[in-house]
């Protein structure tokens, strides 16, 4: 049994996972420019917005933290350096697919490729690695600065992560939140995502 509960992380690849199909149909449309959709995509915009904080909060309260605990153990630090290096993949193809001259059905599928790869790696093998490792305060650290980096777009990034989930998990989640914004996610932050055209419509 594990010894955290990392339903936040999976809801997170999920959402991801999800959002990586929506991606994939418009940039397969051939009726318009696929850089001028994405660009006008809130879909996209949260896509990004969302996979930034959370690589980020891996890459300064994870990945070193377990890097310090690890020291000498060689394939363990290997994984750790697997993990980095599919972090480091990832950005330079969304840049591409915002800016590059490439076609850009190639680079969402190298994205979807890197990315989906990534995340099938760090469950299958770096989550029980951090599971076996984490101190409850490293554990509690990593979860805050998740939430810092998250910030001020949690009314747009909480909504889009719960899209879809069932609702024990939507209540675990909002759990840690304070009284008055689990009010606003109820009264304003869902219906404000549910009104919202996230990708263009076919």
């Amino acid at each position: 049994m594990s010894e955290y509960d990392w339903t936040l992380m999976y809801v997170m690849h999920d959402a991801l996972r999800r959002e990586l199909e929506h991606l994939a149909k418009v940039t397969a449309r051939e009726d318009d420019d696929p850089r001028r959709l994405l660009a006008a995509a809130a879909g996209w915009e949260l896509f990004k917005v969302s996979l930034h904080a959370h690589h980020t909060a891996e890459d300064e309260a994870l990945w070193p933290v377990l890097r310090g605990t690890l020291a000498g153990q060689a394939d363990d630090l290997a994984l750790l350096d697997a993990m980095e290096a599919e972090h480091a993949a990832v950005d330079p193809l969304i840049e591409a697919i915002d800016t590059g001259a490439e076609p850009v059905g190639e680079l969402v599928d190298a994205l979807a490729t890197a990315l989906t790869a990534h995340l099938a790696h760090e469950e299958k093998e770096a989550l029980p690695l951090i599971d076996a490792t984490l101190t409850p305060e490293q554990f509690q650290a990593f979860g805050q600065a998740h939430g810092r980096h998250v910030g001020p777009d949690a009314p747009r990034v909480l909504p889009w992560l719960l899209d879809g989930v069932d609702e024990e998990t939507v209540a675990t989640t909002l759990s840690v939140l304070p009284a008055p914004a689990r009010t606003a996610f109820d009264t304003q932050w869902q219906p404000a995502y549910k009104a919202l055209e996230r990708w263009p419509a076919s």
